[in-house]
């Protein structure tokens, strides 16, 4: 069974969240302070601020990046990084470029050191290291895929192929590995997130999402045609006889399953997809998916409740299974299996599932190198195995004490921003002060590292490695079921370029990877760290306190906490906000959707209001930073936030995030925000003539 990932309780990409002060009396222009490091230059001024030379630049900003000829209150993000942009290409195996994927290029070169070490003297790292070594090493032999060919698919195939009944579709469908309509995993209960639950949502769609089967126009039937094509082309390679008609069979199965489909944005919408449900209202539900039996083939037998999130398309998935014919189910099975694993297939395989999904879908023309993917590949599936060491050689203790301060003086913020608002009532601003109390932040790696002792990994097993790997994690999560939550999993590895907070534990957590630069460099301007990785921290805490975040308490338990005027206005702001990003067009005709990108965007307008607010606690401690380089203290803080977030996007590949990506795209996250921050005005002396100017009434103050 492929394990679906609850939205709302998994990692939350990258920066920024919740609010602090505007501060709209800031002077444009700050006063060094000439009793700190006298005699200095400003850039020695900064480093010696910093504790050393920053890696970018004098002090962590690349000047070099800016289009100085663009006003900034025209274009920020032009301002910041528009010479960049106008002198970098997407390389061609990628559909995005920026500074998350130049960081996550770094990180892949640290792990690839790590793995060719391992490879060099496996047993020098014990059982562990040659368990990573076996797993890359399978990736590797290519020629050794190309011998065994289609073999390794047979006892996986040969399992569809004696399906009978509904019982045995069904308990595929429950197996790890294979496609179904209903996705069950297992998360903290929203109720009471010190215990495990259940949750069942939609699920088995081929392509990214349920508008590329129902969308009008030609862009669509082009990838729809291209899809059919993909298909026939996997039964080619497999030796299937009647591609053809299986195709135009599954691609009418899954247009079914589409129309079902809840939208993305509803799918955020914590008050429609926190469905409890015991037995018997599961029956009632979809009585087809024999939920007692099914849960049972799981494993999860002794689990009373369920969570039912799209319960619509639940429904409408059981009487599927009356409709549809099984031989087309057991069709839709063969062709999913295959797709799923075709990358550790023969060669052929693997350009089949890239030509569909990379090149057709987000327009990349070039398959990434082979060991850039197995690095992928085994971070994926062992991770924690390499995380390990990668702590112990990138991971330096100065930035977990920077971090930690960092952090404290963000929530101070935040605090302070809380006490102060004018829109709260008491009842819940107290509530809000209690939940900021216990947010527990997690930075760099976990204390404990999972044991992969008990996994096979064999050389000359590749997809054998990647099922069996996915039915360990599974097995994971049923043997911790029955036990208390446990706090200190984490649900990335330390060699991951992102950061998340979990509602259901109130966690915000950073790993390793992300805290080198640009995000974070203990050798930088402060006002370089705030903007940058402050917001990012932002960001995190802010999603606690977003339109779906802010239904959960410090505890983590789905409950509203908030009084009825409070949450109004707290509603009417957020409105007010998402008409913003509704206004802006990325492709011609095609615009942001304002309420799926609505968690994200509060947490980008919070989290640099709040990074700001600290940036100006850690100044009023340390004194006034001095102006480097013709900026000013405030000005770099702005721009360091603004160059985290340049970057370029292939055109299909930003029509897809469009319709599927709570994210905005890149150039909003570095615009959108600003636009409401008063002392970004001050800073760059923004006027009602510029382009982004938007009148103080009007500036939308959340948090």
């Amino acid at each position: 069974m492929k394990t679906r990932h609850l939205a709302l309780a998994a990692a939350s990409l990258f920066a920024i969240s919740v609010a602090a002060p505007a501060y709209a009396d800031h002077h444009e222009e700050a006063t060094p302070h000439a009793d700190h490091h006298e005699g200095m230059s400003d850039e020695e001024h900064a480093a010696a601020m910093a504790g050393g030379s920053a890696e970018i630049g004098n002090w962590g900003v690349d000047l070099d990046a800016r289009d100085t000829s663009v006003d900034p209150g025209d274009d920020f993000n032009a301002y910041a990084s528009g010479t960049w942009i106008a002198n970098t290409e997407i390389p061609g195996d990628r559909s995005r470029y920026g500074s998350f994927d130049i960081l996550r290029e770094r990180a892949e070169e640290q792990v690839r050191a790590i793995l060719d070490d391992l490879a060099a003297d496996p047993a020098a790292a014990g059982p562990t290291g040659q368990m990573v070594g076996d797993f890359y090493g399978a990736w590797m032999d290519t020629e050794a895929l190309e011998a065994r060919g289609v073999a390794p698919l047979h006892p996986y195939l040969e399992r569809i192929d004696a399906v009978e009944d509904t019982a045995g579709l069904l308990e595929l469908f429950g197996t790890v590995g294979y496609a179904s309509p209903v996705g069950v995993g297992i998360i903290p209960d929203p109720s009471n997130p010190t215990r495990y639950i259940a949750f069942a949502g939609q699920g088995g769609l081929g392509m990214p999402n349920r508008d590329y089967y129902l969308e009008e126009g030609e862009e669509y039937d082009r990838f729809r045609a291209a899809y059919r094509d993909y298909i026939v082309r996997l039964h080619e390679l497999t030796g299937m006889a009647d591609g053809e008609a299986r195709a135009d069979r599954i691609i009418a199965l899954e247009t079914q399953m589409a129309e079902a489909h809840w939208e993305p944005a509803r799918q955020r919408d914590l008050t429609q997809i926190l469905n409890p449900m015991n037995r018997e209202q599961l029956n009632e539900l979809a009585p087809q998916f024999q939920w007692n039996s099914w849960l049972e083939g799981i494993g999860l037998g002794n689990v009373d409740t369920v969570v039912a999130a799209e319960t619509t398309a639940i429904t409408a998935s059981g009487e599927m299974l009356e409709s549809v014919p099984l031989d087309t189910w057991k069709e839709y099975l063969t062709f999913h299996f295959i797709s799923d694993n075709a990358a550790y297939l023969p060669a052929a395989f693997d350009e089949a599932r890239f030509n569909f999904f990379s090149r057709v879908l987000n327009d990349v023309p070039e398959q990434r190198e082979r060991w850039k993917r197995g690095v992928e590949l085994v971070n994926n599936n062992i991770g924690e195995a390499i995380g390990q060491i990668y702590v112990d050689r990138h991971y330096p203790e100065e930035s977990q004490r920077q971090m930690t301060e960092l952090i404290a003086n963000l929530r101070a913020a935040l605090q302070e921003r809380i006490e102060n608002s004018d829109w709260m009532d008491e009842a819940t601003r107290t509530e809000a002060l209690s939940k900021l109390a216990a947010f527990d932040p997690r930075i760099g790696h976990p204390e404990e590292w999972i044991d992969y002792s008990s996994l096979e990994v064999r050389r000359d097993d590749l997809l054998g490695n990647v099922q069996r790997a996915a039915q360990f994690q599974f097995d994971l999560e049923l043997e911790r079921l029955p036990d208390p939550v446990d706090r200190g999993l984490w649900a990335m590895n330390p060699q991951t370029v992102n950061a998340y907070y979990n509602p259901l534990l109130n966690q915000i957590t950073f790993p390793a990877a992300i805290l080198q630069p640009p995000f974070f460099d203990p050798n930088a301007d402060p006002a370089v760290n705030y903007g940058a990785i402050g917001g990012v921290i932002g960001h995190e805490i802010g999603h606690g306190f977003d339109d779906q975040g802010r239904r959960f308490d410090g505890s983590g338990v789905y409950r509203d906490w908030w009084s009825e005027e409070t949450g109004a206005a707290f509603e009417e702001r957020a409105a007010r906000f998402g008409a913003q990003y509704d206004a802006y067009e990325p492709l011609p005709g095609v615009n942001i959707n304002g309420q799926l990108t609505m968690g994200e965007n509060i947490g980008d307008l919070g989290g640099l209001e709040m990074a700001y607010s600290a940036y100006r606690r850690y100044v009023a401690e340390h004194g006034e930073p001095p102006v480097i380089d013709g900026l000013t203290g405030d000005q770099r803080f702005f721009l360091s936030w603004a160059q985290v977030w340049r970057g370029l996007i292939r055109e299909g590949a930003l029509r897809e995030r469009l319709l599927t990506d709570p994210h905005s795209p890149m150039e909003y996250r570095a615009n959108g925000p600003v636009r409401n921050i008063d002392a970004w005005y001050a800073a760059f002396n923004v006027t009602p003539d510029d382009a982004m100017y938007i009148a103080p009434e009007q500036r939308v103050r959340i948090w």
